[in-house]
């Protein structure tokens, strides 16, 4: 029978061994970040579009230049932890129209 000294170091030796076991790292979440991009709704896209159509279609875009408003950037990224699964980024341009209306010109997509 171990003395209660040798018991207790014996537990904690264990307990310090199986913390430094890399299999037992910590659940790592996948995190979703920006626009869901479907791909139907990414084949709907046509230019000569208007800002409210493209909106209906795919919601409101992650990023407009500060400098460029009719430049819009739907992004879409998947990460576990600091690893990144997956990224896909769509850039849509409008130009203005004959009565100052923006309108879709041009279709950016990599997925």
């Amino acid at each position: 029978m171990m003395k209660k000294p040798t018991k207790i170091l014996t537990y904690a030796l264990f307990v310090l061994l199986l913390g430094g076991c890399s299999w037992l790292s910590p659940f790592k979440l996948d995190i979703q970040q920006g626009n869901i991009l479907d791909e139907e709704a990414i084949a709907q896209l046509s230019t000569g579009m208007t800002e409210e159509q493209v909106v209906f279609l795919l919601g409101t875009p992650l990023l407009t230049a500060p400098d460029n408003p009719a430049q819009w950037d739907y992004i879409y990224q998947l990460r576990r932890g600091e690893k990144l699964l997956e990224r896909e980024k769509l850039r849509l341009m409008f130009t203005p129209d004959d009565q100052g209306n923006l309108r879709l010109s041009e279709i950016n997509h990599q997925p």
